[in-house]
């Protein structure tokens, strides 16, 4: 089969690789839709932490497709199925997953191998984290899933209550969909990027304020402009990834707001905490880390009902052999997602 084959930072091939077969309780998936992705991204960039020197690692973890073969024992999937995977399940039997914390599961089963024609789907996985895609869904959507689940985990964990105000910072693909989650949740949303063209679908979501960080010299005095009193936001989460702005999030809340430090950052970052604001002020701060097979249930009922439109996420298609120049084109930053066809 054809797949995209990550050697190092930069460096990323497509070759002719074998096509796995499934073992017992796996689903070979035949991928038809897949997406780009910040974490790709930062990690065809700057290097992926778990990659062994001389692993063939197959890149991409967001996709969609159709049952090719079933492994023993497999009985809720058949051959022909139109199945959407999550790309990760937990244990269950770990002292984090006992005390209800799978995200923080210690034997986390994960996968990639979503730029390929084939997709070797982990037992586990099958077990916990596999959809049945249906008729009226499309395969773009349904590849939406494993982000869409990662911004369900951050907005719960943010707890946002009917009329809150919510600072969200960066207008990327799961700043956007928080936005959209925190209007489903009734809050008052105020969104932050430097780039126009995210931050005018953040409109379309329904953000009720947006500020281009480029042309405002004060951000932090911009978003309590817009909350009651300007005593700042109830809520400011962090969806970029950028220690700064992590920092900023501190000073966005009111006395007793939550802080939920939601992107992440490049290993080794730090921040500096004023101590007095933290403990005078009463703030909760949070982070917040992948999600879990409740809440992937839930973005997936999500995609179902429509709540997430594809065409605001997705904006080009590229075949499978040019997923390099999908890539680039979401580095750009012109683009919310590209699609990455794997059956053209």
């Amino acid at each position: 089969m054809r797949a995209a084959v990550y050697y190092a930072p930069n460096d990323l091939r497509m070759e002719d690789v074998e096509t796995p077969k499934p073992g017992p309780g796996e689903i070979l998936m035949k991928n038809i839709s897949a997406l780009t992705c910040g974490t790709d991204l930062k990690q065809y960039k700057r290097g992926y932490p778990k990659f062994k020197e001389g692993q063939k690692l197959i890149f991409g973890h967001e996709s969609a497709g159709i049952v090719a073969k079933v492994g023993e024992g497999v009985t809720d999937f058949k051959a022909g199925d139109r199945i959407a995977p999550h790309n990760s399940a937990p244990c269950n039997h770990c002292y984090y997953c006992k005390i209800g914390e799978h995200s923080m599961c210690e034997n986390l089963t994960m996968v990639k191998s979503a730029w390929a024609e084939y997709r070797l789907l982990p037992a586990p996985i099958v077990k916990e984290n596999v959809f049945h895609i249906p008729d009226q869904i499309s395969f773009r959507s349904a590849a939406l899933l494993e982000p869409l689940g990662s911004a369900v985990h951050g907005i719960t964990e943010a707890d946002i209550q009917l009329t809150d105000t919510v600072v969200i910072n960066g207008a990327g693909p799961l700043g956007l969909m928080m936005t959209k989650l925190a209007k489903l949740r009734g809050a008052y949303v105020i969104s932050t990027d430097k780039n126009q063209k995210r931050l005018a679908v953040a409109r379309e979501l329904g953000a009720d304020a947006v500020i281009d960080i480029s042309e405002t010299e004060d951000v932090v005095d911009a978003v309590k402009g817009l909350t009651p009193y300007g005593r700042g936001a109830d809520i400011a989460i962090d969806a970029t990834g950028v220690p700064e702005v992590w920092e900023k999030n501190l000073y966005m809340v009111r006395k007793a707001g939550t802080v939920l430090e939601f992107g992440g950052c490049k290993g080794g970052s730090s921040i500096n905490i004023d101590t007095t604001l933290l403990h005078y002020s009463q703030l909760t701060v949070k982070g917040v880390y992948h999600t879990t097979p409740k809440l992937e249930e839930q973005a997936f009922r999500l995609i179902e009902r429509g709540v997430i439109n594809e065409e605001l996420f997705v904006n080009h298609t590229y075949p499978l052999e040019q997923c390099l120049e999908a890539l680039e084109s979401h580095a750009g930053g012109d683009v919310i997602k590209n699609e990455i066809r794997c059956d053209l």
